[in-house]
């Protein structure tokens, strides 16, 4: 019963906030090469929060076919620049195609094709408002570090799929997806410089603020 409430309630919800064709169209994009993208209910959660700091540079790991790059360059100020990393060269081809058919111009997104734990270590230190976090989950310590670094202070870090498709709350659940989020939920909780919080939108996000 539960299950289906919160079914009907996203269903409304994504009927209520509806995408226009352009995210449509990334998220096709997405879908016909087998890339995973948050869903719109989330998309309008990360939108708010670059909105909320006034983000004017942000960084987003995992570009995707585009679908959460153009969320996020929505929540960005009108002069922001969104810098997307991705490893895979045929994803960033799909999400300039979104980026094209969206209208947003050029030096509005920088596009780096390479694997996040070499690309974060050349990004200026202290620069961005904003660090989305949706790739290797093994990873996520990692990029963790890397965020306390590369934010200013009261700037976000965002990770996707916090929740693990709900199974962070099952115990006997040990796969390694699940056991990696249940790590980084507890070092972003035990991080004096962080306030933080768990957003239960979609796949979840796990939110924080830095002091």
């Amino acid at each position: 019963m539960v299950d289906t409430a919160l079914s009907d309630v996203s269903t409304w919800i994504a009927d209520w906030q509806p995408e226009d064709e352009a995210l449509t169209a990334a998220r096709a994009r997405a879908a016909e090469v087998g890339v995973a993208a948050i869903d719109a209910s989330t998309g309008a959660v990360l939108r708010l929060l670059a909105a909320s700091v006034g983000a004017k540079a942000a960084v987003e790991l995992g570009t995707g076919a585009g679908v959460s790059t153009l969320w996020l360059l929505r929540g960005l100020a009108p002069d922001g620049v969104l810098t997307s990393v991705d490893a895979d060269g045929e994803h960033q081809r799909l999400a300039k195609a979104s980026l094209t058919e969206a209208g947003v111009a050029s030096g509005r997104v920088r596009l780096i094709q390479g694997r996040a734990l070499e690309v974060l270590p050349r990004l200026s230190e202290s620069a961005y408002d904003l660090v989305f976090c949706d790739a290797a989950r093994s990873e996520n310590a990692d990029y963790l570090a890397a965020a306390l670094t590369l934010l200013r202070p009261g700037g976000l870090v965002v990770f996707a799929g916090a929740l693990a498709g709900g199974k962070v709350a099952e115990p006997t659940a040990r796969d390694a997806e699940t056991v990696s989020m249940r790590e980084l939920a507890k070092l972003v909780r035990d991080e004096e410089r962080l306030t933080a919080a768990m957003i239960p939108v979609g796949a979840g996000l796990l939110a924080a603020s830095l002091a």
